[in-house]
């Protein structure tokens, strides 16, 4: 049964078949078996699917909701970061890279703050998209083209579906882009950070490393 627990990259929290490389959270927005909320604050975390042997029931009261996501651009596009416990190494490469462009290192709670600011309009849950210049975007990148999310990728852009990675086009080489993604995780990108894209996108055999059905 598929449950609505996949987060697009727009951020959008639906029920589809798409399984997930990564799982996270932003805090309890749910209620019995039912998304109620589209957040619960400004944490917005990316994270493992297995870490220390842990595990727990989906919709458990009291207790954060899992989300899932198709990648990690995906992540990175719906306004989230790396957890700084499952995923230690990669927090810090990121808040590292985020660094190399803001100038200092950053709290976890600076970083929210930001995210949050840059995802949604303030005051609502409306989506923040931003008008930035085509030539600028680094790979990873989601932009918002005739109404739907597709990932920049070298000279292309690969629109995202429901189902995964779909057509490719030719990216293009003037103007701007709507841009999903926050502009502070482009920044990261921009610096270097190994964001994990799912090789589907580059024509490869797709992760195997997925979300069991029905989580």
């Amino acid at each position: 049964m598929t449950q609505r627990n996949r987060v697009t990259p727009l951020g959008d929290v639906v029920a589809i078949p798409l399984r997930g490389a990564w799982t996270g959270n932003r805090g309890r927005i749910h209620s019995g078996t039912g998304i109620t909320k589209f957040h619960a604050g400004d944490l917005w975390i990316t994270c493992a699917l297995e870490y220390r042997g842990r595990w727990s029931a989906q919709w458990l009261p009291n207790h954060y909701t899992f989300l899932y996501f198709h990648d990690e651009a995906v992540s990175f596009a719906a306004g989230h970061r790396p957890c700084a416990e499952c995923r230690r190494d990669a927090y810090n490469a990121y808040r590292a890279a985020w660094a190399a462009h803001h100038g200092d290192l950053p709290t976890a709670q600076e970083m929210n703050r930001r995210l949050h600011a840059e995802r949604l309009i303030a005051g609502t849950h409306t989506r923040r998209l931003h008008a930035l210049p085509w030539p600028e975007l680094p790979d990873g990148t989601f932009v918002l083209r005739a109404g739907t999310p597709s990932l920049v990728l070298g000279g292309t852009i690969v629109d995202w579906t429901a189902a995964g990675y779909g057509p490719r086009r030719p990216r293009p080489g003037t103007g701007d882009a709507d841009v999903i993604t926050p502009p502070s995780s482009i920044a990261v990108l921009r610096a270097g950070y190994p964001v994990h894209i799912d090789p589907a996108a580059l024509g490869e055999a797709p992760d195997v490393t997925l979300a069991p059905p029905g989580r």
